[in-house]
């Protein structure tokens, strides 16, 4: 199940049922299966304090994926900051939603096990978001 929730800033995703559908392929796409993911909108300042207080990292990011799977099933929980995703958008030349559903999604591929360390590792991530996201459009 797909759970939607904010913290400290006024947020409404509007288009949960067909973003649960979609996640949801991208999971079986990898032969994985959707358990217990909450995504959580919240601000820069909220995702740092989370970086700091859980990860003991001092800087500011679009997305933290704490990781609880079991086995093939995905479950965690994805911290999205709204203000981070806004100005990814405006930078990358990309709209808000596209821009979200990207973080949305580079957070299910951590939760299946890809990473973006190195340069390889950044490629393939992309790659399958720009896969995955080309899916979105289909739906």
């Amino acid at each position: 199940m797909i759970r939607y929730f904010t913290e400290d800033i006024k947020f409404e995703f509007k288009d949960k049922l067909s973003n649960n559908r979609w996640l949801r392929l991208v999971a079986s796409s990898e032969v994985k299966k959707l358990g217990d993911i909450n995504i959580i909108f919240c601000s820069d300042n909220y995702i740092l304090d989370v970086n700091m207080k859980y990860l003991q990292h001092d800087y500011f990011t679009d997305i933290i994926t704490f990781d609880y799977c079991e086995g093939n099933v995905l479950n965690g929980d994805l911290f999205i900051s709204v203000d981070s995703v806004r100005e990814n958008a405006s930078y990358y030349g990309t709209e808000f939603p596209d821009e979200l559903k990207r973080v949305m999604v580079h957070g299910i591929l951590h939760l299946i096990g890809y990473d973006d360390h190195s340069e390889e590792d950044i490629k393939v991530m992309r790659s399958k978001e720009d896969y995955y996201l080309s899916l979105r459009n289909v739906l």
